[in-house]
């Protein structure tokens, strides 16, 4: 007996997604994204429906099957795009303020963390917190795995069946069917 797959249980639930969907959007989106964050431990396949139901209304856009494990952060997700199939797990933060794209088929390990920007430091005299930021989007390709705690930096693209190796830091574009590891 061959275990069932989370897209087969997705299919079974869709439309009860759609409708609890339906129904967060009768509340203002800063609600919705408080009450994502406070289902954001909600552990199981109930946390992970609620989690879903609550990022469809708020996000760019959202694929089926898409799991988003508990103590997931997300920020700036309204330029969040996911696409079907992604899987971000537990601890993962992911800063969208730049602009994210995560394509199909994607599975981010524990502890992933994508910056979609970054700090500007060319004014000596201005303290680089206060001298803002430059957007820097991420585009992840379609049926790429990371291990657990690899950081995705600002203007990086991961290409189509990559594999990037836990720890690992991405500060420059993957070709697509690479394996990377390490900084």
């Amino acid at each position: 007996m061959t275990k069932e797959r989370g897209r087969d249980q997705f299919k079974k639930f869709k439309i009860i997604l759609n409708v609890l969907s339906l129904l967060y959007r009768i509340f203002p989106k800063k609600i919705r994204i408080w009450m994502f964050n406070i289902h954001c431990g909600l552990k199981g396949k109930v946390g992970m429906a609620f989690r879903y139901a609550i990022l469809k209304t708020i996000i760019k856009s959202i694929g089926d099957n898409v799991s988003i494990h508990p103590y997931v952060t997300l920020k700036g997700i309204a330029n969040l795009d996911l696409g079907n199939n992604v899987s971000i797990h537990s601890y993962g933060y992911i800063d969208a303020t730049g602009g994210i794209f995560i394509g199909d088929d994607v599975s981010l390990g524990n502890g992933v963390s994508i910056i979609s920007f970054e700090h500007n430091f060319d004014d000596l005299d201005v303290p680089i917190k206060d001298q803002g930021h430059t957007d820097k989007p991420v585009i992840i390709e379609n049926n790429v795995y990371t291990g657990s705690k690899v950081t995705i930096l600002g203007g990086v693209t991961i290409g189509t069946g990559s594999i990037i190796g836990a720890n690992a830091v991405v500060a420059k574009s993957i070709p697509e069917y690479s394996i990377a590891v390490g900084v």
